[in-house]
């Protein structure tokens, strides 16, 4: 039987979470002031957001992580003893980190990878690692984990509202704007995670707490009965408006025992902004 290790993308978010497993992380670049920051272990999300909060003229980019770092955390796995790696990625249609993850892994000798795209961004990937994780340490195959992935890739969903969309727009990470060019800044429009694993400008909003509190009546429209898996929030140092999303949620679906919530890495905030906040959920498949 082979021994198999799981390796996940920085943009999950998953250092900010306790685990048990030996995950390694594959880290993008924040480029921010003239400076240049390894994700979380250079900066992490509280600081990052309050340096934006502090300099709105920051206009920080991302740098994906090259694909000789990617290689070497192959090498490190394959020497600690794994025979077999699951590599989990951002959205291939928000990152090169996939191309590079797939480029590294047929430069790699000695162990087989096999580079999954979630199609997401941030917590589903951390639901999709730990998932891995778990089923290689009861002895499951790489044929047997892939499926319990693509459940998880295929039933979940998240909304997101922004504070400003000039990062996103900056950065080129919003697709189907063209509706929204005219006043694109003066907007704070709900956005969706596609299935195809591209943010999308949903729905054209002037306020965000109209914008907030449309995500909730969506969320409610697609899950009127609150049989689900996972319920979560994302944010960029939003904590009152997670708080608020999480009573409003709780009071209109008693079924739902628990609401996580995870801060949005840097690396992910550089395109999303300060006080931006995800909706989730994961769908019982």
């Amino acid at each position: 039987m082979s021994k198999i290790g799981v390796v996940v993308c920085g943009n999950s978010g998953i250092d900010y979470i306790e685990h048990k497993y030996d995950i390694p992380v594959l880290r993008s670049m924040l480029l921010m002031g003239g400076e240049e920051f390894e994700d979380f272990t250079e900066i992490k999300a509280d600081d990052f957001y309050k340096r934006l909060e502090a300099n709105p003229e920051l206009s920080p980019s991302t740098a994906q992580t090259s694909t000789g770092k990617i290689l070497e955390t192959y090498e490190m796995m394959r020497d600690k003893g794994y025979e077999e790696l699951i590599v989990i990625t951002i959205s291939s249609k928000l990152s090169g980190t996939n191309e590079g993850a797939q480029l590294a892994a047929k430069m790699v000798e000695d162990i087989k990878v096999t580079v999954f795209d979630s199609k997401s961004v941030a917590t589903p990937e951390i639901y999709m690692a730990l998932t891995a994780a778990e089923m290689a340490e009861n002895g499951k195959t790489v044929k047997e984990i892939l499926p319990e992935l693509e459940k998880i890739r295929d039933n979940h969903g998240i909304y997101v509202s922004v504070d400003t969309l000039r990062y996103l727009v900056k950065n080129g990470r919003l697709s189907g704007a063209s509706g929204f060019m005219g006043s694109l800044l003066k907007i704070k429009p709900m956005l969706a995670l596609t299935k195809e694993g591209k943010i999308e400008a949903a729905e054209k909003i002037r306020t965000r707490s109209k914008a907030i509190n449309r995500m909730i009546e969506k969320f409610l429209e697609e899950n009127p009965d609150g049989t689900l898996e996972k319920v979560f929030l994302i944010h960029g140092n939003a904590f009152e408006d997670v708080k608020l999303v999480r009573e409003k949620l709780l009071e209109a679906l008693p079924s739902i025992k628990e609401i996580k919530d995870y801060p949005l890495t840097p690396v992910v905030g550089a395109h999303a902004g300060p006080n931006a906040l995800a909706l989730g959920w994961l769908k019982k498949a």
